[in-house]
């Protein structure tokens, strides 16, 4: 009972919510990079918010299902096809044993979650499965491996299936690529101009990004600080580098860093920033934190109400 992988992708993942409280060692959380689009998907199938679901990136993957079961897609639209039909991201779908479940490249977005009724069957590693492949920890081996061909996707049987989606109002808009910063404790360490530029300004998703950070191209800015001691990375945190140019840390950052850093792109700002194509433009917009948290308690308003 298990989705067998046929092609592997570019990138696929066992992913949680993340691998929480291991910080002090030096173990990042991992998880999800749209925790929106991830939540979503475990919503669907009505499975704890915290299963293990597979994260797609750039598609190029090709499963084959040993049992029934259903299933939920959600991010990005992959051009998924389900016994070659096309499908949609955002709904569920009914899965009979023998079909193949296939991902192509970008229509829009870049990561697309992959949801299993019940969960996908992964033992956790220090109380998660979250891969991490810098760290080699989580995924199916336990080892921070990506997918590989002739992999075995273990879940449980399902035959009730129910057909399901998500509302319109409640799906991502990937186009508005105004990413919220909420300011930080250094951000008086930048003058009025170098801020004006930083907010006013277009940034290039780089060629160089990944799950630890999304480097961006555009105009430099600088800190009046020569330099800080290392201190802890929280989720979001945008680092100025002695080159000028930010850097987006996210899921799989490192633990601690020793840059000035203006501010902090929120929860749902990270989603929308990760599934931002290298050579996508975007801007940051400045929020408040209690702007923020209205944010973040009506995207999770929305899922409990639904649910």
């Amino acid at each position: 009972m298990a989705f067998n992988v046929i092609k592997p992708g570019l990138l696929a993942l066992v992913q949680d919510l993340g691998r929480h409280g291991h910080q002090s060692i030096g173990l990042t959380t991992g998880g999800p990079m749209d925790e929106v689009a991830f939540r979503w998907g475990n919503a669907l199938l009505d499975n704890d918010c915290n299963c293990p679901e597979i994260e797609i990136t750039f598609g190029m993957l090709t499963l084959e299902a040993q049992a029934d079961t259903s299933i939920a897609i959600t991010g990005a639209d992959l051009a998924a096809t389900l016994n070659d039909k096309s499908i949609t991201p955002w709904q569920t779908y009914a899965i009979k044993k023998g079909d193949v479940l296939a991902f192509q490249q970008p229509i829009w977005g870049l990561r697309a979650y992959l949801a299993v009724k019940g969960g996908f069957h992964c033992e956790p590693t220090l109380g998660s499965v979250a891969t991490v492949v810098r760290e080699k920890i989580g995924g199916l081996t336990g080892n921070g491996d990506k997918l590989q061909k002739g992999d075995v996707l273990a879940y449980q049987a399902y035959h009730d299936h129910e057909k399901r989606s998500v509302p319109r109002l409640a799906i991502p808009n990937y186009g508005n690529r105004e990413i919220p910063v909420i300011l930080g404790y250094q951000y008086q360490s930048f003058s009025s101009l170098e801020r004006a530029n930083f907010f006013s300004s277009d940034y290039k998703v780089s060629s160089n990004s990944d799950r630890m950070g999304y480097r961006l191209e555009g105009q430099e800015i600088h800190s009046n600080l020569k330099g800080i001691i290392s201190e802890g990375i929280a989720y979001g945190a945008i680092q100025i580098p002695k080159d000028g140019q930010p850097i987006v840390l996210l899921q799989d950052r490192q633990t601690i860093g020793g840059y000035p850093k203006i501010g902090c792109v929120t929860r749902i700002g990270g989603s929308i920033l990760a599934q931002q194509k290298p050579g996508d433009v975007i801007q940051f917009t400045p929020i408040t934190v209690d702007q923020a948290e209205q944010e973040r308690h009506l995207q999770m308003a929305r899922l409990t109400q639904w649910r």
